[in-house]
């Protein structure tokens, strides 16, 4: 708000009282959203961070026993088209503090045996756990990536709101109060020192006139 385009009266002091009193509750309260993501956050941080480290050494063993699939039977890419593909993976959302957070489900279908075992072998079958257990891990890490990504865009976005009310808005409204308080007191003054010198003068008309 404009201090020069502002007429300091005390309909616009009561006004700007209130917007500056709104602006301060709504900065306590972006104040506590971005805490609260903030913490939810470093939690799922620290899950994306272990998850990290049990995804790469689940694939590394997955893809080992594949080249050793890949050894004993030949490219078992034939083989592999056998598996039915997996469509179980469904996407449902909660909310923190107005963000979306998506909780990525996995339904394990139970397909049996779906390739023959007269030609496969034992290494075939551990490749195929292998890689069922990292299925499982990427649906977990997917989730909890996703989720602290879209808090970090909510805490940045946040922020930028909470630093434009306590380092623009509050503070110009802040200043606006004090104009307009100011103005005011000062027409006080100047009103009662009129009326003191009207009042001296009509007081000394009527002696006069006595």
């Amino acid at each position: 708000m404009d201090q020069m385009n502002i007429t300091p009266t005390k309909g616009n002091l009561i006004s700007t009282n209130k917007s500056l009193q709104l602006s301060v509750v709504g900065f306590d309260l972006l104040d506590r959203k971005r805490n609260i993501l903030i913490r939810e956050m470093m939690l799922l941080m620290d899950k994306a961070k272990q998850l990290r480290g049990e995804i790469r050494e689940t694939y590394e063993k997955a893809y080992k026993a594949l080249q050793e699939a890949n050894i004993t039977l030949g490219v078992v890419q034939e083989l592999a088209m056998a598996v039915p593909i997996d469509d179980g993976v469904t996407i449902t959302y909660r909310s923190v503090m107005g963000v979306e957070i998506p909780n990525v489900h996995w339904e394990e279908k139970d397909y049996g045996i779906c390739y023959g075992l007269d030609q496969t072998n034992s290494r075939f079958d551990y490749a195929y756990v292998c890689f069922k257990k990292a299925k499982q891990i990427t649906v977990l890490l997917a989730e909890v990536e996703n989720s602290v990504y879209r808090l970090g865009n909510a805490i940045q976005k946040t922020q930028r709101r909470a630093n434009a009310l306590e380092n623009i808005v509050i503070p110009r409204f802040r200043n606006t109060v004090k104009f307009i308080g100011d103005s005011l007191e000062e027409k006080e003054r100047e009103e009662f020192s009129r009326l003191k010198v009207i009042k001296e003068v009509k007081m000394k008309s009527q002696e006069e006139e006595i």
